[in-house]
Protein backbone atom coordinates (compact mmCIF):
# COMPACT_ATOMS: atom_id res chain seq x y z
CA UNK A 1 0.00 0.00 0.00
CA UNK A 2 2.66 2.65 0.91
CA UNK A 3 4.33 1.45 -2.50
CA UNK A 4 1.84 2.28 -4.24
CA UNK A 5 0.95 5.63 -2.64
CA UNK A 6 4.57 6.75 -3.09
CA UNK A 7 3.70 5.89 -7.14
CA UNK A 8 1.08 8.19 -6.60
CA UNK A 9 2.58 10.79 -5.39
CA UNK A 10 5.61 10.49 -8.27
CA UNK A 11 3.21 10.72 -10.69
CA UNK A 12 1.07 13.46 -8.92
CA UNK A 13 4.39 15.21 -8.80
CA UNK A 14 5.61 14.95 -12.46
CA UNK A 15 1.98 15.99 -13.14
CA UNK A 16 2.28 19.12 -11.68
CA UNK A 17 5.92 20.00 -13.12
CA UNK A 18 4.73 19.01 -16.97
CA UNK A 19 1.67 21.72 -16.10
CA UNK A 20 4.22 24.14 -14.82
CA UNK A 21 6.76 23.90 -17.44
CA UNK A 22 3.86 24.30 -20.46
CA UNK A 23 2.84 27.43 -18.45
CA UNK A 24 6.32 28.38 -17.83
CA UNK A 25 7.20 27.61 -21.74
CA UNK A 26 4.43 30.52 -22.61
CA UNK A 27 5.00 33.34 -20.89
CA UNK A 28 8.74 32.73 -20.58
CA UNK A 29 10.39 36.01 -21.90
CA UNK A 30 10.36 36.90 -25.32
CA UNK A 31 7.89 34.73 -26.15
CA UNK A 32 5.39 37.36 -27.01
CA UNK A 33 8.09 38.28 -29.74
CA UNK A 34 8.31 34.96 -31.14
CA UNK A 35 4.56 34.56 -31.64
CA UNK A 36 4.73 38.02 -33.65
CA UNK A 37 6.85 36.19 -35.92
CA UNK A 38 4.82 33.80 -36.31
CA UNK A 39 1.48 35.65 -36.78
CA UNK A 40 2.94 37.85 -39.51
CA UNK A 41 4.53 34.63 -40.68
CA UNK A 42 1.43 32.72 -41.11
CA UNK A 43 -0.69 36.39 -42.63
CA UNK A 44 2.06 36.57 -45.40
CA UNK A 45 2.65 32.93 -46.25
CA UNK A 46 -0.13 31.22 -45.63
CA UNK A 47 -3.16 34.04 -46.29
CA UNK A 48 -1.45 37.20 -48.56
CA UNK A 49 0.42 34.05 -50.91
CA UNK A 50 -3.42 32.64 -51.56
CA UNK A 51 -4.57 35.81 -52.95
CA UNK A 52 -6.53 37.40 -49.42
CA UNK A 53 -5.78 41.34 -50.23
CA UNK A 54 -8.05 43.38 -47.52
CA UNK A 55 -6.22 45.38 -45.35
CA UNK A 56 -8.67 45.08 -42.40
CA UNK A 57 -8.89 41.57 -42.44
CA UNK A 58 -5.07 41.12 -42.72
CA UNK A 59 -4.52 43.97 -39.55
CA UNK A 60 -7.03 41.90 -37.57
CA UNK A 61 -4.97 38.72 -38.19
CA UNK A 62 -1.58 40.23 -37.40
CA UNK A 63 -3.42 41.92 -34.26
CA UNK A 64 -5.26 38.83 -32.49
CA UNK A 65 -3.19 36.26 -31.20
CA UNK A 66 -4.17 32.95 -31.91
CA UNK A 67 -2.20 30.97 -29.65
CA UNK A 68 -4.43 31.79 -26.72
CA UNK A 69 -7.53 30.26 -28.32
CA UNK A 70 -6.07 26.70 -28.35
CA UNK A 71 -4.81 24.92 -25.40
CA UNK A 72 -1.35 25.25 -24.37
CA UNK A 73 -0.37 21.81 -25.74
CA UNK A 74 -0.82 23.05 -28.90
CA UNK A 75 0.56 26.80 -28.57
CA UNK A 76 3.22 25.90 -30.49
CA UNK A 77 1.60 25.09 -33.34
CA UNK A 78 -1.09 28.12 -33.27
CA UNK A 79 0.14 29.50 -36.02
CA UNK A 80 0.52 26.80 -38.52
CA UNK A 81 -1.47 25.79 -41.60
CA UNK A 82 -4.15 23.67 -40.47
CA UNK A 83 -7.13 23.31 -38.05
CA UNK A 84 -6.20 22.31 -34.21
CA UNK A 85 -8.53 20.71 -31.61
CA UNK A 86 -9.93 22.80 -29.02
CA UNK A 87 -11.80 19.63 -27.06
CA UNK A 88 -15.11 18.56 -26.92
CA UNK A 89 -14.39 17.31 -30.42
CA UNK A 90 -14.12 20.71 -32.02
CA UNK A 91 -11.15 22.57 -33.53
CA UNK A 92 -10.31 26.39 -34.43
CA UNK A 93 -9.97 26.37 -38.26
CA UNK A 94 -7.32 26.61 -40.10
CA UNK A 95 -6.07 30.41 -40.32
CA UNK A 96 -6.64 30.66 -44.25
CA UNK A 97 -10.44 29.63 -44.12
CA UNK A 98 -10.93 32.17 -41.48
CA UNK A 99 -9.35 34.72 -43.70
CA UNK A 100 -11.03 33.93 -46.75
CA UNK A 101 -14.64 34.15 -44.71
CA UNK A 102 -13.81 36.96 -43.17
CA UNK A 103 -13.17 38.92 -46.62
CA UNK A 104 -15.93 37.31 -48.65
CA UNK A 105 -18.38 39.43 -46.38
CA UNK A 106 -17.00 42.88 -47.09
CA UNK A 107 -17.01 44.07 -43.34
CA UNK A 108 -16.78 46.93 -41.97
CA UNK A 109 -16.85 49.21 -38.73
CA UNK A 110 -20.62 49.61 -39.34
CA UNK A 111 -21.65 46.10 -39.49
CA UNK A 112 -23.49 44.23 -36.76
CA UNK A 113 -22.53 40.58 -37.76
CA UNK A 114 -23.52 37.07 -36.26
CA UNK A 115 -21.56 33.83 -35.74
CA UNK A 116 -22.61 30.52 -35.80
CA UNK A 117 -20.00 28.82 -33.86
CA UNK A 118 -18.20 30.32 -31.54
CA UNK A 119 -15.85 27.26 -30.55
CA UNK A 120 -13.00 28.76 -29.01
CA UNK A 121 -13.37 32.01 -29.78
CA UNK A 122 -10.57 33.08 -32.31
CA UNK A 123 -13.15 34.40 -35.20
CA UNK A 124 -15.31 36.40 -33.33
CA UNK A 125 -12.10 38.06 -32.23
CA UNK A 126 -10.70 38.49 -35.84
CA UNK A 127 -14.89 39.82 -36.33
CA UNK A 128 -14.68 42.08 -33.29
CA UNK A 129 -11.59 43.86 -34.79
CA UNK A 130 -13.50 44.88 -37.96
CA UNK A 131 -17.11 45.01 -36.94
CA UNK A 132 -18.94 47.76 -34.40
CA UNK A 133 -21.20 44.40 -33.05
CA UNK A 134 -20.37 40.88 -32.72
CA UNK A 135 -23.44 38.37 -31.75
CA UNK A 136 -21.93 34.33 -31.57
CA UNK A 137 -23.63 31.24 -30.28
CA UNK A 138 -22.13 28.23 -29.26
CA UNK A 139 -24.17 24.94 -28.92
CA UNK A 140 -21.53 23.23 -25.93
CA UNK A 141 -21.70 25.12 -23.38
CA UNK A 142 -18.24 24.50 -21.55
CA UNK A 143 -17.03 25.97 -25.08
CA UNK A 144 -19.15 29.03 -24.87
CA UNK A 145 -18.37 29.83 -21.52
CA UNK A 146 -14.77 29.38 -21.96
CA UNK A 147 -14.66 31.34 -25.21
CA UNK A 148 -16.88 34.41 -23.08
CA UNK A 149 -14.24 34.49 -20.52
CA UNK A 150 -11.33 34.61 -22.91
CA UNK A 151 -12.72 37.19 -24.85
CA UNK A 152 -13.99 39.61 -22.08
CA UNK A 153 -10.27 38.76 -20.18
CA UNK A 154 -8.72 40.54 -23.72
CA UNK A 155 -11.15 43.13 -23.49
CA UNK A 156 -13.47 42.63 -26.17
CA UNK A 157 -16.64 44.45 -25.28
CA UNK A 158 -18.10 44.68 -28.53
CA UNK A 159 -18.76 40.54 -28.56
CA UNK A 160 -22.51 39.21 -26.96
CA UNK A 161 -21.71 35.12 -26.34
CA UNK A 162 -24.95 32.82 -25.88
CA UNK A 163 -25.19 29.47 -25.40
CA UNK A 164 -27.76 28.09 -28.23
CA UNK A 165 -28.78 26.04 -31.12
CA UNK A 166 -27.00 27.75 -34.18
CA UNK A 167 -29.72 26.50 -36.36
CA UNK A 168 -32.03 29.27 -35.17
CA UNK A 169 -30.14 32.13 -35.15
CA UNK A 170 -30.01 35.19 -32.43
CA UNK A 171 -33.76 36.38 -33.73
CA UNK A 172 -33.82 39.18 -31.04
CA UNK A 173 -30.61 41.16 -32.44
CA UNK A 174 -31.93 40.41 -36.12
CA UNK A 175 -31.26 41.41 -39.09
CA UNK A 176 -27.77 40.77 -39.33
CA UNK A 177 -25.51 42.70 -41.99
CA UNK A 178 -23.55 39.39 -42.19
CA UNK A 179 -23.61 36.24 -41.08
CA UNK A 180 -20.59 33.78 -40.40
CA UNK A 181 -21.10 29.91 -39.77
CA UNK A 182 -18.95 27.96 -39.09
CA UNK A 183 -19.95 24.31 -38.29
CA UNK A 184 -22.00 22.75 -41.82
CA UNK A 185 -25.37 21.71 -42.01
CA UNK A 186 -26.75 19.68 -44.63
CA UNK A 187 -28.52 22.42 -45.41
CA UNK A 188 -29.05 26.23 -45.40
CA UNK A 189 -31.31 26.92 -42.55
CA UNK A 190 -34.01 28.88 -43.38
CA UNK A 191 -34.12 30.66 -40.05
CA UNK A 192 -30.63 32.19 -41.09
CA UNK A 193 -31.65 33.69 -44.49
CA UNK A 194 -34.61 35.43 -42.68
CA UNK A 195 -32.39 37.13 -39.95
CA UNK A 196 -30.02 38.34 -43.18
CA UNK A 197 -30.88 41.86 -43.48
CA UNK A 198 -31.34 43.22 -46.83
CA UNK A 199 -27.77 43.63 -49.14
CA UNK A 200 -25.86 41.55 -46.25
CA UNK A 201 -24.25 38.38 -46.92
CA UNK A 202 -23.75 34.75 -45.13
CA UNK A 203 -20.99 32.45 -45.65
CA UNK A 204 -21.58 28.76 -44.73
CA UNK A 205 -20.56 25.24 -45.23
CA UNK A 206 -22.78 22.64 -46.73
CA UNK A 207 -23.06 18.97 -47.41
CA UNK A 208 -22.03 15.79 -45.29
CA UNK A 209 -18.12 15.70 -44.00
CA UNK A 210 -16.71 14.72 -46.70
CA UNK A 211 -18.47 16.55 -49.53
CA UNK A 212 -18.82 19.97 -48.45
CA UNK A 213 -18.70 23.11 -49.95
CA UNK A 214 -18.57 26.90 -48.49
CA UNK A 215 -20.99 28.74 -49.66
CA UNK A 216 -21.59 32.77 -50.61
CA UNK A 217 -25.22 34.26 -50.09
CA UNK A 218 -26.28 37.64 -50.67
CA UNK A 219 -29.80 38.58 -49.99
CA UNK A 220 -31.01 41.22 -53.33
CA UNK A 221 -33.96 43.05 -53.41
CA UNK A 222 -35.67 39.92 -50.76
CA UNK A 223 -33.99 37.16 -52.86
CA UNK A 224 -31.11 34.72 -51.92
CA UNK A 225 -27.99 35.02 -54.71
CA UNK A 226 -26.01 31.62 -53.80
CA UNK A 227 -22.49 31.35 -55.20
CA UNK A 228 -19.86 28.29 -54.39
CA UNK A 229 -16.53 29.34 -52.83
CA UNK A 230 -14.12 26.33 -52.59
CA UNK A 231 -14.72 23.15 -50.90
CA UNK A 232 -14.02 22.49 -47.56
CA UNK A 233 -14.63 20.17 -44.33
CA UNK A 234 -15.74 21.32 -41.11
CA UNK A 235 -17.26 19.97 -38.45
CA UNK A 236 -21.08 19.39 -38.25
CA UNK A 237 -23.86 21.54 -37.46
CA UNK A 238 -25.38 19.85 -34.21
CA UNK A 239 -28.86 19.71 -32.37
CA UNK A 240 -29.03 19.40 -28.77
CA UNK A 241 -30.35 16.05 -29.00
CA UNK A 242 -26.92 15.04 -30.26
CA UNK A 243 -28.20 14.51 -34.08
CA UNK A 244 -26.78 16.29 -37.43
CA UNK A 245 -29.04 19.34 -39.17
Amino acid sequence: MMKNKKWFSFIVCMIGVMIFGARCEAEAPGASEKFAKLCEQMVKTQIEARGVKSKIVLDALRKVERHKFVPQTYQRQAYEDHPLPIGEGQTISQPYIVALMTEVLDLDSTKKVLEIGTGSGYQAAVLAEICHQVYTIELIEVLGKRAEKLLADLGYENIRVRVGDGYKGWKEYSPFDAIIVTCAPSHIPRPLKDQLAEGGKMVIPVGETFNQKLVLLAKKQGKIVEENIIPVRFVPMMRHDGKEY
